[in-house]
């Protein structure tokens, strides 16, 4: 997925700023994003120069000006083309499954340990994920988004218990 569409969809719901921006990407489930601010800056700049968003420079006292952008109707269009093009199947890069793959070369008590703790730490993490929708709650598809993730980890715990009961035996 380009960066661009991401950031015409979260302008598509509201005007934000560069900032804003980054602070959508770190709060999201959905895109895993590792990217500096340099290329959210570049991706507007770009957007902006595609006619695809506005910005309004907005002054600040004592402060460098405020740029916020805002998604247009062209904007709109071709996030609507993106839309409606079929997404290729996900590619999951599983760290677990990469350990597992030689993890019997060694001492059934270091799988152990890995296991439990890996099931501790999606424990949580699930926790964290239904808090979450308690409390955005959000549209119908996007709760339904969050079912999906909730569900995806649900399943790993689960996967990950059955297979430490069976290495047990």
């Amino acid at each position: 997925m380009s960066i661009k569409f991401a950031l015409l969809g979260f302008l598509s719901e509201t005007p934000l700023t560069g900032y804003d921006l980054k602070k959508k990407f770190s709060a999201s489930e959905i895109f895993h994003w590792s990217g500096n601010n340099n290329q959210i800056y570049r991706a507007l700049v770009e957007l902006h120069d595609e006619g695809l968003v506005s910005v309004d420079v907005q002054q600040q006292a004592n402060k460098p000006p405020r740029k916020v952008y805002t998604i247009n109707e062209a904007g709109r269009a071709a996030l609507r083309a993106w839309i409606g093009v079929t997404p290729e199947p996900p590619q999951i890069q599983h760290a677990l499954l990469e350990k597992l793959t030689w993890a019997d070369q060694f001492e059934p008590e270091l799988i152990s340990a890995m296991l439990t703790s890996y099931a501790e730490d999606l424990r949580v993490y699930l926790l964290m994920l239904r808090e979450r929708e308690q409390r955005n709650g959000g549209s119908p598809l996007q709760r339904r988004i969050a079912e999906h993730w909730q569900s995806f980890y649900q399943s790993e715990l689960d996967w990950v218990s059955t297979l430490r009961h069976s290495l047990e035996r």
